[in-house]
């Protein structure tokens, strides 16, 4: 059994990268992992200052709920971000809490596996590069840690779109073969 977190990184309801995570999180408790959905609604995630106090202390001076965040980040197995892409990248509050995890850097880590899931309006096969890039820099400050997979599902933009399609069951199966 892994320990899985799972982090939901949009802020609309109903979106379709939050509906992934779901399956992701369903398929991984399936398996017999001890699951975690994190989701940034509602969370007080505030801008990194660059301060680097955190790299000193361990922790962040901003109060604010990245510090727990950090705590179960740390302690898991697995880590798997979802995201909708904008702009071909990822949202800006994925990057924000990216850019606080700073404080993580200095510290002991469990995770080895990395997964992204990704949605968007556009479904060109590019479209989520970016946002797979600018992840793996993150996961290569962490050299004990590696991409695992990647989800991308285009062509769905409005709330929901994403019902009924073979994406759902894909992150699904991903998230069962964590073992």
């Amino acid at each position: 059994m892994k320990r899985v977190i799972v982090i939901s990184t949009s802020l609309r309801h109903g979106s379709n990268s939050d509906m992934l995570a779901d399956q992701f999180v369903e398929g991984a408790q399936s398996a017999g992992n001890d699951v975690e959905k994190i989701s940034l609604m509602g969370k007080d995630v505030q801008f990194c200052k660059g301060c680097l106090a955190c790299q000193k202390l361990g922790r962040c001076v901003i109060k604010d709920d990245v510090n727990d965040i950090i705590a179960k980040v740390l302690e898991a197995d697995v880590v798997c971000w979802a995201t909708p892409i904008y702009y071909y990248e990822m949202s800006g509050q994925m990057k924000t809490l990216i850019d606080r995890l700073n404080a993580m850097y200095p510290l002991d880590y469990k995770f080895r596996d990395v997964y992204l899931l990704t949605t968007a309006a556009e479904d060109g096969e590019e479209t989520p590069k970016r946002a797979v890039a600018g992840l793996t820099g993150w996961i290569d400050c962490f050299p004990k840690s590696r991409l695992a997979g990647t989800l991308f599902c285009g062509g769905v933009n409005d709330p929901r779109d994403i019902v009924g399609n073979n994406k759902l069951q894909e992150a699904f199966e991903l998230g069962k073969a964590i073992c």
